[in-house]
């Protein structure tokens, strides 16, 4: 995939601290939301991985913040996946203000977690290829 996915978001005012800036765990909420947005764009609902038996689930988040992010401004959330080969998966996100500033950096391991068993998947890639209806999302 040449671009990454992207979503866009406003930061509403509820959503900042004591000093006006974006509330460190919102920055997780945007990065989530872009992934299901992901998901959602590629084909892949939230009943057919339950259908599938399985879930997805976060094992590590890294954030590292470079900007402010203030009430009203407007930001990309972008959501790239990452396959290394096993049963995780990072993901590669960042958060830019319309004019270009890099507010954020979000980086994830994932997996897919088997429902019954209660263990990762062997090979997540292969269940996301199966579901997908837009493998180019997935790097595919």
């Amino acid at each position: 995939m040449s671009e990454p996915y992207s979503v866009r978001v406003t930061v509403r005012g509820y959503e900042t601290d004591v000093q006006g800036h974006l509330n460190q765990a919102v920055y997780i909420n945007y990065a989530e939301h872009a992934r299901w947005s992901l998901l959602q764009a590629a084909g892949v609902t939230q009943s057919e991985l339950i259908g599938r038996g399985v879930g997805p689930v976060g094992l590590e988040t890294t954030i590292r913040y470079k900007r402010e992010l203030l009430a009203g401004d407007e930001v990309d959330v972008t959501c790239v996946f990452e396959w290394n080969g096993g049963k995780t998966f990072r993901i590669l996100q960042s958060i830019t203000k319309v004019d270009g500033t890099l507010a954020a950096e979000v980086e994830s391991v994932g997996g897919l977690l088997d429902l019954k068993a209660r263990r990762l998947v062997a090979d997540p890639r292969e269940v996301f290829k199966e579901l997908t209806s837009t493998p180019d999302l997935f790097g595919f």
